[in-house]
């Protein structure tokens, strides 16, 4: 069986050691594919948790960006750079609201 894997490669012209890699990459992405289950939001309570979770991120990011919005300095204010950070703020504050409604 080695002879016959060796003979392939050889009239392939790989060598063996990036056969078995690609073989070993493929093989553990396949095992980490199926144990990765996707998240089961068939309960409202799983649902709301989902949802909490992702307004508590959005907080976050909208500090960030608070932040940063916060920081640019007076010759900025007003420019493009201002005025989209405190359009991003603006819609995460929305979504904030639009999600923590439910």
């Amino acid at each position: 069986m080695a002879a016959a894997f060796r003979q392939a490669c050889d009239a392939k012209n790989v060598s063996m050691a990036s056969v078995i890699s690609e073989f070993m990459t493929d093989y553990s992405n396949t095992v980490m594919m199926r144990d990765k289950r996707p998240p089961d939001y068939s309960t409202k309570r799983q649902r709301r948790a989902a949802i909490s979770s992702i307004v508590k991120q959005l907080e976050l990011i909208k500090t960030a960006e608070e932040l940063y919005r916060n920081n640019i300095p007076e010759n900025l204010q007003g420019s493009a750079v201002f005025d989209t950070a405190e359009q991003c703020v603006s819609l995460l504050e929305e979504a904030i609201e639009l999600l923590a409604a439910y």
